[in-house]
């Protein structure tokens, strides 16, 4: 396995204040952040001070990420999702964000709400259903559960903020993904609110942990701008970046491609440059070990306790040791 390169985190000042703010200023790197103007709005400053020089770390855990939880066991980004995707053993949970017509951050992958909740009985005539047409009153009536299963009656959308509390008690991390943001602007800027708000999900893990929080989107300034209003933050493109364009991400920490367009050699670039790569969306285990086999960080899937398995069966096989030190005994063959 290839020895993954470490990324230099400085130590993160936050200050998080509840103040009347008259209009919306365009952030800028280590600027006061608000929420919407007229109203009274949380202000964040993030300010990171230099870095500290650090040895390259051990590997971190191949990762099996839960994608919008465990999606192919309970309804996507619910916090059933969260639940069954910690019960059945994953580190870390992707999300989807968007904004309500009220400017509140939800967990829908869709634009439109039709296909997982049962926006057209309660609300007909409204079509097309829109994320960012209805309010979160609205979308609170409705149930984002049934579409998967009757057992999951009920289950509603959930609120950005609840998603991190839940994550938060379970001990779980993040790959928070951005959707469409150029439909909500500003969203950048409240998302980086929410997470001041829980001062957790800013403090970095250890090098040898898994990533703490991920943010990623493929628009991929949002990402920048992102990344400067969260620092600390390691932040993911999604998508391939061309491969004789990599250097310029630099900013970067991941690029998240389509596992169908890569190979081992685009692994390698990624790495070369000090990138790490999980592909998406990957269900099939013979799939899940070819892209360990190109030396991937992890991938991402709806059955996490399936692709587990796989990376449990891959470390066995290839490092003993390297199954050890990830808390597992080698799998006999």
């Amino acid at each position: 396995m290839h020895h993954r390169i470490g990324f230099v985190v400085g130590a993160v000042s936050l200050s998080l204040a509840v103040v009347a703010s008259p209009a919306l200023a365009a952030p800028t790197f280590g600027a006061t952040v608000p929420e919407k103007a007229g109203q009274n709005s949380a202000r964040v400053s993030l300010r990171a001070s230099t870095p500290l020089p650090q040895q390259p770390p051990p590997s971190r855990p191949l990762l099996a990420v839960a994608h919008r939880g465990a999606s192919g066991y309970a309804p996507e980004n619910t916090l059933a999702a969260i639940d069954e995707a910690h019960r059945l053993g994953a580190r870390t949970v992707e999300v989807d964000v968007q904004l309500t017509s009220d400017d509140h951050l939800v967990l829908m992958h869709d634009t439109s709400l039709d296909r997982t909740t049962d926006v057209a009985e309660v609300f007909p005539g409204r079509a097309p259903y829109e994320v960012a047409d209805f309010t979160l009153a609205e979308i609170r009536r409705l149930d984002a559960g049934s579409f998967f299963g009757d057992e999951f009656e009920g289950e509603p959308v959930p609120l950005l903020a609840e998603a991190l509390d839940r994550l938060h008690v379970l001990d779980m991390n993040l790959l928070l993904e951005v959707k469409e943001p150029e439909l909500y602007p500003g969203i950048e800027h409240r998302i980086a609110v929410e997470l001041a708000r829980r001062p957790h999900w800013l403090v970095p893990n250890t090098p040898e942990e898994s990533h703490r929080l991920v943010v990623q989107s493929f628009d991929w300034e949002s990402v920048q701008l992102s990344k400067g209003l969260l620092p600390s933050v390691p932040h993911a493109l999604l998508g391939r970046v061309p491969q004789d364009r990599i250097d310029e991400f630099d900013w970067a920490h991941m690029i998240n491609p389509n596992h169908t367009t890569i190979d081992a050699g685009y692994v390698d670039s990624v790495h070369a440059a000090g990138l790490e790569i999980m592909p998406y969306t990957i269900n099939d285990p013979e799939v899940m070990a070819r892209v360990l086999d190109m030396g991937v960080d992890g991938f991402i899937t709806d059955l996490p306790d399936v692709g587990q398995r796989v990376i449990d069966e891959f470390l066995g096989a290839r490092d003993p040791e390297a199954a050890r030190a990830h808390g597992r005994e080698p799998v006999s063959h």
